[in-house]
């Protein structure tokens, strides 16, 4: 990498800016490792979130550092009828219906609910994960968010070495608040369902885009926003009825 061109002010604003945008980018991915992780044993969702998120760390530098090949994937590979979808095309709409079969299964179980044998035994409908499972899931889901990710950057900065940097902070940042988001989400399940509702929107936005149908996601991010606003209030007010009662 080169350090000059990292120290000068408008460098300094273009990293500060792809760094923000990389984690606000990040928010669904993180999202998608907390709810996976669920499904591992306490002692192995940590090595996961990691293993998972440096594979994603890894994957955006190639990328990154193959940005002429990047360029290449946007253009059509076939013609079927209006549409000429591309290999990014594909790439999202594939990862859209991962995203929204894996999140549904995950909804669809949470409101199953768990089931009691004939010896009287609560049967859940949840099937743990291995660690190797997991981590396949996370890196399938991280490589389709990091062809979002990087081709947004692309369009903000032609700064290699800028990018780069941004994408090693980021990542780090997000390995550093990923437990606490994890936790939080798995701890209330009002919590968990609003994040896997916004996966689902998500999922359907990947799908979306591969039809050439953009939409802005940052109307999605407000609207979750202000959603995990009234649950907290809500949960802080179910809090306040308890100590009453």
């Amino acid at each position: 990498m080169d350090i000059q061109s990292l120290i000068s002010s408008e460098a300094l604003i273009g990293l500060l800016t792809l760094v923000s945008l990389e984690i606000v980018l990040g928010i669904d991915n993180i999202i998608f490792i907390a709810i996976i992780c669920g499904y591992l044993p306490a002692h192995d969702q940590q090595r996961a979130r990691v293993i998972g998120l440096m594979l994603a760390m890894v994957f955006r530098i190639l990328l990154l550092l193959s940005i002429s090949w990047l360029t290449h994937l946007t253009e059509p590979l076939m013609t079927v009828g209006s549409l000429q979808p591309s290999g990014r095309d594909l790439i999202l709409f594939s990862g859209g219906v991962f995203l929204v079969f894996k999140t549904v299964k995950e909804i669809y179980e949470k409101l199953r609910g768990p089931e009691k044998t004939e010896d009287g035994k609560v049967k859940s409908h949840s099937k743990k994960l291995t660690i190797t499972q997991a981590i396949i899931q996370i890196t399938l889901i991280d490589i389709v968010f990091s062809f979002d990710s990087i081709l947004t950057a692309v369009g903000l900065s032609n700064n290699v070495t800028v990018m780069i940097t941004a994408v090693i902070i980021s990542m780090f940042v997000m390995i550093l608040f990923a437990p606490y988001v994890s936790d939080f989400i798995n701890k209330y399940p009002t919590i968990k369902m609003l994040a896997l509702a916004f996966l689902v929107v998500i999922g359907a936005l990947l799908m979306l885009e591969g039809f050439h149908l953009h939409i802005d996601k940052s109307y999605v991010y407000v609207a979750m926003a202000f959603s995990l606003l009234v649950e907290l209030l809500n949960i802080r007010l179910r809090k306040v009825k308890h100590q009453v009662y």
